[in-house]
């Protein structure tokens, strides 16, 4: 009799295994000292497209159609992935196995790859739940002896399949509605078209705004001091030339020491914006770095929203702090303390990011350039963490000339604290140490005095950092730093909304700038208010939390979906020609399944009357529009791919696949 133990991906399960003693290598899983181990391949079962459900929603696409909401909802199996599935199906079926254990990767998205394979099987096997947030050994050992019963994390699944769910239906639906109604193939999302919006607003923002004209009267008295804004020129040359000359009296004086606190540790979004703003990495390239070192065990899990420890994580983090000053040459923290980082209250499903004790000790030089520099990144911000506070003497200083207020600042810094280790990665900031002479009231100056020109600035476009960091706020600007923000999205999905963004042509990245094309320009001038708010979106965010702490019900959650989406279709089923989308591309051949002309997209060809059909590649391989041009005849054409020659023949067949409509061509090897 064995326990099945199943992982998210081959490369971590091979790890459990090996602490688990199943090194004896199967097709698809290894075996050993009473385990199996097998893995998912990540979303080995999603849910199917509308085309799967009905022919009516296979149809051509039509008001008619709307809204589509699924009576019971249906999955359907990777086409990559159905050799995989067939082996998680047999063993969960096995009589050998008498107990699983879900392994996926601990948080939402994982429990749903785990249940939805676990629910497709129709396996009624008792399931317990590894919930880990390291790939170390001792890591490992402590979660399966801390297994729970797999209902624990009902809700947890409630929430990731109801999040499932509600892209389903606000994405199908608007797409299908906004699509019919302006004549075009748009892509609308839960999350994705709000963060479009946003972007679109700033560089609205950027492009119409007037820059304003202003001017300032220095006074220079071997330390300086500014007016405040003066509007008409004429104003400040009278004033500049009266003060020349004349006595400055400081009328105030205000000495203060301030002090900017350490920062808080990682958490995925704020680890992606360091990494944006010190070396230029989208969010997508940084989530790449950290799942690669997760899985060489040197980092902690990637895909958190805590920035703190949970209590029995302090003297690990203590014992790591020695270590890295000396594996990196960071420098020493005199009397680290991370009391400000501890809260178990603040850690949910997973604590901060931080390296593993085998990520101080290992060779960087061996690894990639990007994970080196996150690596560092990652043990750098654990020393700031637990580094004394930044302080410095803050003095502004009031002096009168000619009846007129001028302002002096200084800043002297007192201790250094963190931001003596901050600069040791990537782009250095410049010291905003700028001291002023010893001041007192009464004391006075004889002053040079000098006009300048200055000009009002425009908003700046928006970069992965800036992004991400409006993503995060978006809806909750009423809320403190301190406070919980779920915004748009998730830390574990805002990278992919941004290059779903970018895949579909409606972002451009422009170095670190983002900005929208004239393609997402004009899909957020049609989109209606309740589509693109970010306001909403976030409020959704929050309910799906809810739902998570089981303070709500996701038959409650699902029913707001379902009301939307319905008051959505119903609003907007109307053809609306004041906007075109400019989308007349020759056509290479009528479609099979419709007869209208087959046109040219970013990702293949597809039907210009929207009614599914796609043509993009077959088994991988990108066909020529020549070879299209053939299967739209009904011939036959043929590729080479590691030396073999594939005949292929198109059928009449039709597969589901991926939200299009692909056809079934039929090979032959020769």
């Amino acid at each position: 009799m064995s326990i099945l133990v199943i992982g998210e991906k081959p490369s971590v399960s091979r790890e459990l295994a090996k602490v688990l003693g199943a090194e004896k290598k199967k097709n698809g899983y290894m075996e050993g000292s009473g385990y199996i181990v097998s893995w998912c391949f990540g979303h080995l079962v999603g849910l199917k497209f509308p085309d799967a459900y009905s022919e009516d929603w296979a149809a051509r696409w039509s008001f008619a159609q709307l809204p589509m909401i699924p009576k019971e909802w249906k999955f359907q199996i990777s086409e990559s992935s159905k050799q995989q599935f067939k082996i998680l199906k047999d063993l969960m079926t096995s009589s050998e196995v008498t107990e699983i254990i879900c392994a996926t990767d601990a948080d939402r998205e994982g429990e749903c790859i785990f249940r939805y394979v676990y629910d497709l099987v129709k396996c009624k096997k008792p399931v317990k739940r590894l919930w880990i947030s390291s790939l170390e050994e001792s890591a490992i050992k402590d979660g399966f002896h801390k297994l729970k019963d797999g209902s624990a994390y009902d809700t947890l699944y409630q929430a990731g399949f109801c999040r499932a769910k509600a892209d389903w239906l606000v994405g199908m639906n608007g797409s299908r509605l906004f699509s019919v109604r302006y004549n075009a193939h748009l892509n609308t999302g839960r999350v994705q078209t709000p963060t479009l919006a946003m972007i679109v607003k700033r560089d609205n923002d950027i492009a119409n705004f007037v820059k304003q004209k202003y001017f300032t009267v220095e006074l220079d008295m071997g330390f300086k001091a500014g007016s405040a804004r003066i509007d008409e020129e004429h104003t400040a040359d009278m004033l500049a030339s009266s003060c020349s000359g004349k006595t400055a009296a400081v009328t105030d004086v205000k000495k203060e020491v301030k002090s900017i606190s350490a920062p808080k540790l990682f958490d995925l979004t704020s680890l992606q914006r360091e990494a944006n703003k010190k070396f230029g990495y989208t969010a997508q390239q940084t989530l790449d770095y950290m799942q690669s070192l997760y899985e060489k065990k040197l980092v902690t899990y990637p895909r958190t929203d805590s920035q703190y420890l949970s209590d029995d994580m302090e003297q690990t983090a203590y014992a790591l702090i020695p270590a890295i000053s000396e594996h990196f040459g960071f420098g020493t923290v005199a009397e680290p303390n991370l009391k400000a980082v501890i809260n178990n209250r603040k850690v949910t499903g997973h604590h901060a990011i931080i390296p593993t004790e085998s990520g101080v000790k290992c060779d960087v030089s061996a690894l990639a350039v990007g994970e080196q520099n996150i690596l560092k990144l990652v043990a750098l911000r654990l020393l700031c963490a637990s580094a004394s506070a930044y302080r410095y003497h803050a003095v502004k200083v009031i002096l009168e000339c000619e009846n007129t207020a001028f302002t002096a600042t200084g800043r002297t810094v007192l201790e250094s604290g963190w931001k003596a280790l901050d600069g040791k990665i990537g782009e250095s900031k410049k010291s905003d140490e700028k001291s002023l002479p010893d001041l007192e009231n009464g004391m006075t100056f004889i002053a040079k005095a000098s006009k300048s020109e200055h000009f009002t600035s425009p908003p700046k476009a928006f970069t992965e950092d800036t992004l991400l960091s409006a993503m995060e706020h978006a809806g909750a600007e009423e809320f403190d730093e301190n406070a919980e923000k779920k915004g748009l999205g998730t830390p574990a999905t805002r990278a992919n909304t941004i290059e779903n963004l970018v895949r579909h042509g409606y972002i451009q990245r422009d170095g670190k700038k983002i900005t929208s094309t004239d393609k997402g320009r004009n899909l957020i001038q049609v989109m209606p208010d309740e589509v693109k708010s970010a306001q909403l979106t976030a409020d959704w965010e929050n309910k799906l939390l809810a739902v998570e702490r089981g303070t709500l019900s996701a038959d409650s959650f699902m029913d707001d979906i379902n009301t939307f989406v319905t008051n959505l279709v119903h609003k907007y089923s109307a053809v609306d020609n004041s906007v075109s989308f400019g989308e007349k591309q020759p056509s290479i051949g009528s479609c099979p399944k419709c007869g209208k002309p087959v046109i040219k997209g970013k990702y293949g060809w597809y039907c210009s009357a929207r009614c599914g059909m796609n043509l993009s590649k077959v088994y991988g391989v990108e066909l020529s529009e020549g070879q299209i041009k053939l299967l739209l005849c009904g011939k036959e054409t043929s590729y080479i791919k590691n030396g073999r020659k594939t005949i292929v023949v198109p059928k009449v067949a039709e597969n589901a696949f991926q939200g299009k409509t692909y056809y079934n061509w039929a090979t032959r090897k020769e």
